[in-house]
């Protein structure tokens, strides 16, 4: 495992990039607006003055440029000067690809010159770019006499020390300092991205749905909040016929596990159900030699979840929060269920299997539904890696939005411009896509006809709940944003701590979000009260 340690600081510490290398990153003009005598104390005595601002006179991003300042220990690197409507203004994805590329993973400086609005997706921009998990061997140290030392195979440690210069971008305004509470919270929800990330990354041979479940009784131990896990024959005698016919094959059996917290004060509730299936084959419709490799990233939604429920109990959640979490590997054997099988899920109504790799759509069907049933959740949003027609419909970095309230689309817009996490929504309407899952033998099939695949994958789900779900309900198809070629990002963290930030008791946290959830639960009270007319 990697020991790479990132930590935040509100101010420039003095350093020498002979000893320890740094790159400070920002757009060109907010770079301009530091003074060198303000950034010379990551500088000297390496990098004058005149030379320091030679680079920024010549450099021209397009969409990015970088200059070396002093044989590549001290960097400066220049972010797009424009953003896209659909874009992070924060441009967090060129974070992370420039500290990748030019960091080395020692004790070392990164600098973000930026808007207060940009810290947060800045901070996780950089985070993510130091990944956890590693099974990589080294070469043993060697002694004086030439034979191997006693260190052989251990992770060298270092830590990475993320640095805040805050500017106006331009405004004439003032530009607050970043508090220590703002810090911790910049802690907490960079521990919980690199943490879903190592989880992503680890192969189901270490991830399998027990070893799942062992983080998150670790969380629910961190935290102090209840868990409750039902696993193998108990979810088919409970009812949870879809994450029991999906793992049943499997040599560990299949699980659903529930964090809930739940405060004194507390008025409303809010479920966020995630996919992990540790690992999916496609069971008997089973996947191809080149589709198969990189299965162990479906599980995600569910690590996102965890993550994110982690930072935000951590920073102070004001309302009852529980976390779902379907866990499944879906595996061949004896045992499996066939295409042609009927399943009853735990909303009860009956699905004909006509493909065992949509599998995903029938554990989070269960997971919303008793979301519903059993926790009277208010507001239902679930996370998964859904489908690959994800990236056909909203590509490689934006999550596919799907949602029964239009108020909720600019939601999930808005806070993935704040948080980097970006989002886009995709059409909902049960009307024209629902009669894609029609059955001659049961309630539904459970693969559509290929007519807008990721919309209806996602209303198969809300099916569970009904058409006439008084609640708001928020699917999150991040099959594509889960990672970054090989490497998991830790997608959905600073979604969902943004998203719902003001519940959060850190203004920090309560700033970065645009939801007005007294709006959202009037709206909630209104519709209850129609549908009881």
């Amino acid at each position: 495992m990697s020991k790479v340690k990132v930590t935040f600081s509100n101010k420039l510490t003095e350093s020498d990039p002979l000893v320890n290398p740094v790159i400070i990153i920002g757009k060109l003009e907010n770079l301009k607006q530091v003074p060198y005598d303000v950034i010379k104390a990551k500088l000297e005595p390496r990098v004058s003055e005149e030379v320091y601002q030679s680079a920024l006179t010549c450099m021209q991003p397009s969409p990015t440029d970088v200059c070396s300042l002093y044989l590549n220990m001290a960097t400066l690197a220049a972010l797009p000067k424009r953003c896209a409507r659909h874009n992070a203004p924060s441009h967090a994805n060129f974070i992370t690809k420039l500290v990748r590329s030019t960091c080395l993973g020692v004790d070392e400086y990164v600098v973000i010159v930026c808007e207060r609005q940009d810290v947060l997706a800045s901070a996780c921009a950089v985070a993510r770019a130091y990944p956890i998990y590693s099974r990589k061997t080294l070469k043993p140290a060697s002694t004086s006499n030439g034979t191997g030392g006693g260190n052989s195979g251990a992770p060298t440690s270092a830590t990475v020390r993320v640095e805040f210069v805050l500017v106006d971008g331009g405004k004439g305004e003032d530009a607050q300092t970043l508090s220590e509470n703002d810090l911790l919270c910049l802690e907490e929800i960079c521990i919980s991205v690199r943490t879903v990330a190592r989880i992503v990354d680890t192969p189901c041979s270490e991830m399998n749905v027990k070893d799942f479940t062992q983080e998150i009784q670790q969380v629910a131990s961190e935290l102090g909040v209840a868990c409750s896990v039902v696993v193998g024959e108990e979810l088919k005698e409970k009812g949870f016929g879809g994450i029991y016919g999906v793992g049943k094959a499997a040599i560990v059996p299949p699980a659903l596990v529930t964090l809930s917290y739940t405060p004194p004060n507390a008025t409303q509730t809010i479920a966020w159900v995630g996919k992990g299936i540790v690992y999916d084959t496609g069971g008997l419709s089973i996947k191809g030699k080149t589709a198969m490799p990189g299965m162990k990233r479906d599980c995600g939604g569910a690590a996102a979840i965890l993550g994110a429920f982690r930072a935000a109990v951590k920073l102070g959640f004001s309302e009852n929060l529980h976390a779902v979490f379907c866990l499944a590997e879906n595996a061949v054997g004896p045992n499996s269920t066939r295409p042609d099988d009927i399943l009853t899920l735990y909303s009860g109504r009956t699905v004909e299997i006509n493909n065992t790799d949509a599998e995903g759509r029938l554990v989070l069907a269960d997971g919303v539904a008793f979301a519903q049933k059993d926790l009277k959740a208010n507001v239902i949003l679930d996370m998964a890696t859904l489908t690959g027609a994800q990236a056909i419909a909203t590509g490689r970095y934006h999550a596919a939005v799907l949602t029964n309230r239009e108020e909720w689309e600019e939601y999930c817009l808005q806070a993935g411009r704040t948080s980097g996490d970006l989002t886009f929504p995709i059409p909902f309407c049960p009307e024209l896509h629902l009669p894609e899952f029609s059955s001659a033998f049961a309630d539904m099939k459970n693969s559509d006809r290929g007519n807008a695949q990721s919309s209806c994958a996602g209303l198969f789900i809300f099916a569970q709940l009904g058409v006439d779900f008084p609640g708001s309900w928020i699917h999150v198809d991040m099959a594509s944003p889960c990672h970054c070629g090989e490497r998991a990002t830790g997608y959905g963290v600073a979604l969902l701590v943004t998203l719902f930030g003001q519940y959060s008791s850190q203004p920090f946290l309560q700033n970065m979000s645009s939801l007005s959830f007294d709006e959202v639960f009037d709206k909630f009270e209104t519709c209850k009260k129609f549908k009881r007319s």
